[in-house]
């Protein structure tokens, strides 16, 4: 993939900096004057009102760039997207004005849909997107299909509507490329069997030292680039289909919420460092070989370090139920469902008992069968 130019770096007093207006993406219809939406599950924008569409054009020689790390690090070291400010958004239905840090979201006045498109200066514009493939139809009948396959949820759970909190929402994921070079220090464990007595074998292991290198490219290692998710949702509900990913063009978050990232490149790295730990180790048990493997030692450099942005498309529904709020996230590339659910304590007691109850059945059969 091709190497765009080294970031510009950012601005020395960012926290002070005063917000500007940013320009707008054009989300009105030229047929009725109501609002172009990205419509999911085509390459089009839409209009929910008179059914005007405009297919989304593409650049034929657009690409989906990555950036180097060390040339990032190297201008943008120690400086945070926390520290930056947003951008004003001028609606251009209503004429008022939203200051924000997302990439797209709602007028809060008229509900028109607002996309800036000059990214604040020092933030890592989006190089990809996972265009939504679930509708909000879709979205709602797997909504409604996970909470009436929860065995354990409450009966009322079933006639619970979230159709009203859906939201379409693109969260932000880095993903990472690098080279590595893992050298090792470990023992290899032979087994061997050896007779005890007459009626007993005893298996020993051999040990011998090892030492070696084992190299590894990881390509496209997804990390989460918001805590808009917990981890255990984030992980629940799993990335999109990265062979979908298009080059970003801001007509694919028209008329959904778009979040910035707040996970700033180093820690995303950190993360997914942590990943590749976990295949290089695989890979050194692997190297040392034998029936058991003692590491005590990996050292890994990274070399050719690539990352860049890539939105990914979520609905994330919201429901009351006995007074607390519940969350559950759809993915809307490949359609998982994660979330939590209150349980009923009735179905949990009697689940308990219908198993005691089986339990001494069973035994007491089999005490029949022994007398």
């Amino acid at each position: 993939m091709s190497m765009p130019p080294p970031f510009p770096p950012q601005p020395e007093d960012t926290a002070s900096a005063s917000a500007e207006d940013a320009a707008l993406l054009a989300t009105r219809c030229p047929g009725c004057g109501s609002q172009l939406g990205f419509a999911a599950g085509t390459s089009s924008m839409r209009c929910l009102m008179c059914g005007y569409f405009a297919e989304i054009a593409h650049d034929p020689d657009a690409s989906v760039d990555e950036h180097d790390y060390e040339a990032w690090a190297a201008i943008n070291a120690g400086r945070a997207v926390a520290s930056l400010g947003g951008h004003v958004l001028r609606c251009e239905g209503c004429g008022a004005t939203t200051e924000s840090t997302a990439i797209s979201t709602a007028c809060q006045f008229c509900g028109g849909h607002l996309v800036g498109i000059t990214p604040t200066e020092g933030v890592i514009p989006p190089e990809a997107v996972v265009p939504f493939a679930l509708d909000q139809a879709a979205a709602r009948a797997a909504f409604t299909k996970w909470v009436t396959s929860r065995f354990f949820g409450p009966r009322a759970l079933k006639d619970v509507d979230a159709e009203e909190s859906l939201r379409g929402t693109y969260l932000p994921y880095w993903t990472f490329d690098a080279r590595t070079t893992s050298e090792y220090e470990g023992q290899r464990g032979d087994d061997y069997t050896v007779k005890v007595d007459d009626d007993r074998t005893e298996t020993r292991t051999r040990w011998s030292h090892r030492s070696g290198t084992v190299r590894r490219s990881f390509d496209d290692i997804v990390v989460p680039g918001s805590a808009q998710l917990t981890p255990k949702e984030a992980r629940g509900a799993g990335s999109a289909d990265l062979a979908k990913a298009q080059p970003y063009r801001a007509e694919y978050v028209a008329g959904f919420s778009t979040v910035r990232y707040d996970v700033d490149p180093p820690r995303g790295l950190e993360t997914a460092k942590q990943v590749m730990a976990g295949v290089i180790r695989d890979d050194v048990e692997r190297a040392i070989g034998g029936d058991r493997q003692r590491i005590s030692q990996i050292r890994t450099a990274y070399a050719a370090v690539m990352f860049k942005l890539v939105l990914m498309p979520f609905w994330i529904a919201t429901y009351m139920y006995a007074g607390k709020q519940w969350q559950v996230v759809i993915n809307a590339s490949t359609g998982k469902v994660t979330g939590k659910h209150p349980v009923s304590a009735v179905k949990v007691a009697l689940t308990v008992v219908g198993g005691l109850v089986l339990l001494v059945l069973a035994l007491y059969l089999y005490s029949r069968t022994r007398t």
